[in-house]
Formats: structure tokens, C-alpha cells, sequence
């Protein structure tokens, strides 16, 4: 339960660490929607249409609410504390060391297994626009052993290498990075625009009857499903130490970004269960292609793929840089190996966790189907951001007159409804997520109660 001090934690933001300062609030908010915008929009759309019907734009709804009152929180800690780390270093200083560790074991699986899921979605669409021109991969590299039925395949290539790409782009610096991320996102975010513009004038009404088809528990079931879409509003937190002026820019960052991406998930939900009726999204893996085929926008579909191949590829840059800042923290308060922490003098960045973290995803990616990986992703996110919000209504109690540059409104209502929202939606989970979340938790213990705790800093005599 020993907690780091705040006012070291404060002086300890006022020093260069060797961490560019690079970012801007339009680069946080790039970054933000460079890592929301992507399988979400482009894949779960169908998956959430087919369990929660029409009704979808409300599941949007509810997942963008309980994200939003965990963003009020997360911009009162990050603007408070601009360290690297986010939630796992809140939770350091108001929660202790072993809440801290478990945020951050959970934080290690949310970003992990979606660096690599999404690298398998890209790869899927990358393949099918590979196919357009006529070229095709051997069977055996175009997916993980057993991914698809019927088909001698053992390793996903195009998964693997875009995965390594990313790394090596996050290797040489963040101020290269935050240039690509910039570009590509103006890009994607006009393809999903431009959906918008020309879906619009396509949807049937009719489609819309009955609107809750599967009454409010679809709708539920389908928050808990298309949560995972607004992943990687958290990450922009981990980007505090690399930020001109985080006290004003990051709550910005935060709050435009998931408001932005929220606004856009609802009008693209119902646009699409207003062209194709919900059923048909059944097994369907690219839910914008086919309501541009039922409107007959076949034409439209080769801008479809481009986007979602430039939208995930973002996702993947942002959710793999939150992972290395994330280790980055845990390392240099000595509950991982110093590794991670070292950062390069040319670039400034943590260039060996980078490189080791992003071999790993690239790894799992390759040999590690889809729909394995994506069990684990939304049960530490939800458990993390109730840990959070907790955090926020102990520190104010604890210590009322700290310096906040930005203060979470109606505290502790809005947090107590993050808390009430998330734990919800971790009820809708299936019970076989659960068992795989407690194993995972029982491995993180055994890792701190082996290694981390008597190698923390805080342990070790001054």
C-alpha cells in the first residue's frame, strides 16, 4: 500500500528526462483519434448491429458516456501529474503500489492484444485490396494456423511486417511519428466524412423498425461489445511527458478527441443499419463495404478499404506507443527490469522496450488468430478506468489543496458514474472472459510478489 509522493512526482515532471517535448494539443487530439477511429468503426459496427440491431446508435451512446466520465478524470490527473504512465501512475499516488501494478498489468493486456488484433484487421483488409489489382499471397502467409477453416495456413505476414513498420517508426522519434499520425488521420477521418456524405442520401427508414429488435439487453450486450471501439482516448494520456504545456493541452487532447470520434460513431451507426437491414451484418468482417454494396457505391468501396487500412494503422502506432510509455513508468520505479526505461540519446525515445514490445506484438500477430485476441481487451480497460475514477475521489479527499490545472466537475458524482458505467458493462462480458482476466491478474501477482516488490524504489533503503 506505500504510495509515491505527489510533490516528488510534480518536481520530478519539472525535470528533462531525456523525453522530447514534441506535442501539441492538435497532436494529442490527432493521437486520440488516430487510436479510436479504426477496427471499431470499420469492423465492429456489423458485430455490435447484429446483437443490438438499430439499436447500436444507443450502445454507442452508453459506451461513449462511460468513456466520457473516465476522460473527466484522466484530464484531471494527466493535467495534475504530466509524467508518462497514465492511470498506473494516478493509481501510484493515490491507491498504492499494488493497485498501481495491477492498473498497469492490465493496461500491459489492453494495449498488447489490440496492437496485434488490429494488426490482423489490417492485414485482412490490406490482403483484400492486394486482390483488387490482382495479386494475391500464398495461402500458408496469409493467416495463423487454424484462423481460417478449410485453409493450410501457419503465419500472417502482412500482420507481422505492419506491426514491425510501426515499431521502427515509433523507434526513431515521436516528432516523426506525430507527422505520419497527422497526415493519415486527416485522411481517414475524410473517408468516413465522405461515407457519411454520400450514405446518407441511401438509408430506407424501414430499416430502423423495429429500433430495439433485441430490447435493451441487445443494447447492452452491444455497449459491451463496441467499447472496444473507443480504445485509445486513455493512451493520450501516456503522452503527458512529450507535451508542450500538458496542464492545458491534455484534457483538451482527451475531451475533443472522444467527442469527436463519439459523434462520428453514431451518425456512421445509423447510416449503416438504415441501408442494410441488421441481419444481414451476420458474420460480416467489413460492414462499410457491404452497405456501400447494398446502396450500389461499389465505386466508393476502393476508398472504404483505403481508409480502414490508414485507420488502423494508427491504431496500431498509438496503442503500441502507449504500451512502451506504459513500461517505461513501471521500469523506472523498479518494478520491471531497467530495460525498459532506457531512453536513446539521439531520439529520445525508449528505443529497447520499443523494439522488444513491438517484436512481441508483430510475433502474436503472426502466429495468434483474431478472435483469440480479442477476448481480453475490453475487461482490464473497464476495470482500469473504474480504478481511476476511484482515484480521483480519493486524492481529492486526501489532499484537497494540491494544484489542479483542470478539475474533474461535480466530483464525486461524475466519477461515481464512470465507476457505476464501466462495472456495468463488465457484467455484459461473457463468463469465459472473466476466467481468462482473473488468470491473467493471478500471473501479474505472482510477477510482483516474485520480482516487483522487493525491486520497487520505494522498498529499497534511501
Amino acid at each position: 500500500m506505500r504510495k509515491k509522493s505527489v510533490q516528488g512526482m510534480l518536481a520530478f515532471a519539472q525535470t528533462s528526462q531525456g523525453l522530447r517535448k514534441e506535442l501539441s494539443a492538435f497532436d494529442l487530439t490527432m493521437l486520440g483519434i488516430g487510436a479510436i477511429i479504426g477496427t471499431g468503426i470499420f469492423v465492429l459496427t456489423g458485430t455490435g448491429a447484429t446483437v443490438a440491431g438499430p439499436g447500436l446508435v444507443l450502445s454507442f451512446v452508453i459506451g461513449a458516456l462511460a468513456c466520457g466520465f473516465a476522460a473527466l478524470c484522466y484530464a484531471e490527473f494527466a493535467a495534475m501529474l504530466p509524467i508518462s504512465g497514465s492511470t498506473y501512475t494516478y493509481a501510484y499516488a493515490t491507491l498504492g503500489e499494488l493497485v498501481a501494478w495491477i492498473i498497469g498489468w492490465d493496461l500491459m493486456l489492453e494495449y498488447l492484444l489490440a496492437s496485434s488484433a488490429v494488426s490482423v484487421g489490417w492485414s485482412g483488409y490490406f490482403q483484400s485490396l492486394l486482390a483488387g489489382f490482382g495479386v494475391t499471397l500464398p495461402e500458408a502467409l496469409t493467416a495463423a494456423a487454424g484462423a481460417v477453416p478449410g485453409k493450410d495456413t501457419l503465419f500472417n505476414l502482412p500482420a507481422f511486417c505492419i506491426a514491425m513498420i510501426i515499431t521502427g517508426l515509433l523507434a526513431f522519434g515521436i516528432k516523426e511519428s506525430k507527422r505520419v499520425n497527422n497526415i493519415v488521420v486527416l485522411i481517414k477521418v475524410a473517408v468516413v466524412v465522405l461515407f457519411i456524405a454520400i450514405g446518407m442520401w441511401h438509408v430506407k427508414p424501414v430499416n430502423w423498425s423495429p429500433a430495439l429488435p433485441y430490447g435493451f439487453d441487445g443494447v447492452f450486450h452491444g455497449a459491451a461489445i463496441v467499447f472496444f471501439s473507443f480504445l485509445g482516448f486513455d493512451a493520450v494520456t501516456c503522452a503527458a511527458e512529450e507535451v508542450k504545456d500538458p496542464a492545458r493541452d491534455i484534457p483538451r487532447g482527451v475531451i475533443w478527441s472522444l467527442a469527436i470520434c463519439s459523434l462520428l460513431y453514431v451518425i456512421v451507426s445509423a447510416i449503416m443499419t438504415g441501408i442494410v437491414p441488421y441481419a444481414q451484418f451476420a458474420g460480416i468482417d467489413h460492414p462499410v463495404s457491404l452497405a456501400l454494396q447494398v446502396a450500389k457505391l461499389d465505386w466508393f468501396a476502393g476508398f472504404v478499404d483505403l481508409g480502414a487500412i490508414l485507420g488502423m494503422m494508427t491504431v496500431i502506432l498509438v496503442m503500441t506507443y502507449g504500451q512502451t510509455r506504459i513500461l517505461l513508468a513501471m521500469s523506472r520505479d523498479g518494478l520491471l527490469p531497467k530495460v525498459f526505461s532506457d531512453i536513446n540519446p539521439k531520439y529520445g525515445t525508449p528505443y529497447k522496450a520499443t523494439w522488444l514490445i513491438g517484436t512481441v506484438i508483430a510475433l502474436i500477430a503472426g502466429f495468434v488468430p483474431l478472435h483469440t485476441l480479442a477476448e481480453l481487451v475490453n475487461i482490464g480497460t473497464l476495470a482500469a478506468f473504474s480504478l481511476i475514477a476511484l482515484a480521483v475521489i480519493v486524492l481529492r479527499k486526501r489532499e484537497p489543496d494540491l494544484p489542479r490545472k483542470f478539475y474533474c466537475p461535480a466530483v464525486p458524482y461524475v466519477p461515481a458514474l464512470a465507476i457505476l458505467f464501466c462495472v456495468f458493462l463488465m457484467t455484459q462480458l461473457s463468463a469465459l472472459t472473466w476466467v481468462f482476466f482473473v488468470g491473467w491478474l493471478l500471473i501479474g501477482l505472482a510477477v510482483y510478489f516474485g520480482y516487483s516488490r522487493r525491486n520497487s524504489l520505494l522498498h529499497k533503503p534511501h
